[in-house]
C-alpha cells in the first residue's frame, strides 16, 4: 500500500482491509492518534484525509491510498489550535485531545471564524470524557481569533 502521511510517501505491507489506525499507530509509531471506540463513535482517532477530519478506525488502509493523512504530529507541534490549547489548558486526562484538535483543524479550514454553534456542531462527534468542552470551545475560537 503506498501512502501519504503528513507530507511523506510511504510504502507499508498490510492487508488492505487493515483500519488506517493500526497503520498510523503500529506501524508508522505515530502514537499521537488514540483507539478509544473502534466503532468511529468517540473521535479519539480523527485524522485529517485530504483535509476532512476521518474516523481512522473505521477507514480501511486501502481506501486511503492516493489522499493526503495528517496525524496530530503532521501539525508540527506550533499550530494555532495546539498553541490556544496550551493557552487554554484545555486537557485534563488527554487522551481525546489529540482527535478533538484534528476535528478542530478540519473546523477551521472550513469555517476559519466559527460561531458557537459552529463549534458545537461540528465537535458533537468527539467525546471527552473529562467534559472539558467549554475550554475546547474556547481554544477553537482563541485559534481562530474571535476572541
Amino acid at each position: 500500500m503506498q501512502l501519504q502521511i503528513n507530507g511523506r510517501g510511504l510504502t507499508i505491507d498490510v492487508d488492505p482491509d487493515t483500519p488506517l489506525l493500526w497503520v498510523i499507530r503500529d506501524h508508522l509509531q505515530l502514537t499521537g492518534t488514540k483507539y478509544g471506540c473502534g466503532a468511529a463513535q468517540c473521535g479519539a482517532c480523527t485524522v485529517l484525509v485530504d483535509g476532512h477530519a476521518v474516523r481512522s478506525c473505521s477507514l480501511s488502509v486501502e481506501s486511503a491510498q492516493g489522499m493526503k493523512i495528517t496525524t496530530i504530529e503532521g501539525l508540527g507541534g506550533d499550530h494555532p489550535l495546539q498553541r490556544a490549547w496550551i493557552k487554554r489548558d484545555v486537557a485534563q486526562c488527554g487522551y481525546c485531545q489529540s482527535g478533538q484538535i484534528m476535528q478542530a483543524a478540519a473546523l477551521l479550514a472550513a469555517n476559519p471564524k466559527p460561531t458557537d454553534s459552529d463549534i458545537d456542531a461540528a465537535m458533537a462527534g468527539n467525546i471527552c470524557r473529562c467534559g472539558t468542552y467549554q475550554r475546547i470551545r474556547a481554544a477553537i475560537k482563541d485559534a481562530a481569533g474571535v476572541v
